[in-house]
């Protein structure tokens, strides 16, 4: 479907594989990323963002931007949306442009309950938390309580084959220098790993019944009946705390495996 679209437009702060699935017609814009200064109508502006916690905080560039040409998220979007719409939205775009602070009371006034003084909490160490029922422990079942079920087996692909004997399961990872698929260190403070990410981290009962020892090279490949040779080799064995019959690596550099 969405290579049947007339036209696709990306906004991104660097190239990645999804801009390679387009429309007939496709551009891409780049535009500033967090780490940069982004400068309008004179003053240095700020951007709100939500951590893996769901706390809002904000957040101001550090760096020169990597080309004078450059335009933000936010001036690029507002560009586009007053050639398209001009005043017939009601919506100052210029003003919103020029001063994101504008931009977040509007968010304030339409969602006061959760975003209400947005500007001044964004500040506040630790940011300010989103509304989630689990946080404030407010479970919505008939004890009251939070109930977890144990399901017999997880859902699988029905056109993959039957799990083979000595076989493993991957589960891919990312470290805490890392965010999506843009990796800032090499070391993973989460798992005490450090040098490098080609790591394949398995159990010790595993390690034993394949015959592998720490700091061994192993190659993965992935069982499936599409004709499809997915390999990925180098990982150093890592052992580590993970259930038996499974094995973790990181990401991207494990996405050749998955089918």
């Amino acid at each position: 479907a969405w290579r049947s679209l007339r036209l696709t437009v990306n906004v991104a702060t660097k190239l990645n594989r999804s801009h390679l699935v387009h429309g007939e017609n496709s551009y891409i814009l780049p535009c500033l990323s967090r780490i940069e200064i982004d400068r309008q109508a004179g003053n240095e502006q700020a951007v709100s963002m939500e951590d893996s916690t769901g706390c809002m905080h904000g957040s101001r560039g550090v760096a020169e931007p990597a080309g004078s040409r450059i335009r933000s998220e936010p001036f690029i979007v507002a560009g586009i949306a007053q050639a398209t719409l001009g005043d017939r939205a009601g919506v100052d775009w210029a003003g919103w442009r020029d001063d994101y602070s504008r931009v977040r009371d509007e968010i304030a006034k339409t969602y006061p309950d959760i975003f209400h003084d947005f500007n001044a909490r964004m500040w506040e160490p630790g940011g300010f938390p989103r509304p989630l029922p689990a946080r404030e422990r407010k479970w919505q079942t008939k004890s009251g309580k939070a109930e977890f079920a144990v399901p017999e087996a997880l859902g699988e692909d029905p056109d993959m084959p039957e799990r083979e004997s000595g076989a493993l399961r991957l589960t891919t990872l990312r470290s805490d220098s890392q965010f999506n698929t843009t990796i800032y260190s090499l070391d993973d403070r989460f798992r005490g790993i450090k040098g490098g990410r080609m790591v394949v981290l398995m159990n010790e009962s595993d390690m034993r019944s394949h015959g592998l020892s720490e700091g061994d090279r192993v190659t993965l490949q992935t069982i499936a009946n599409d004709g499809v040779d997915r390999t990925v080799a180098g990982l150093t064995v890592v052992p580590f705390e993970i259930p038996e019959g499974c094995v973790a690596g990181y990401y991207p550099e494990c996405n050749p495996l998955l089918p």
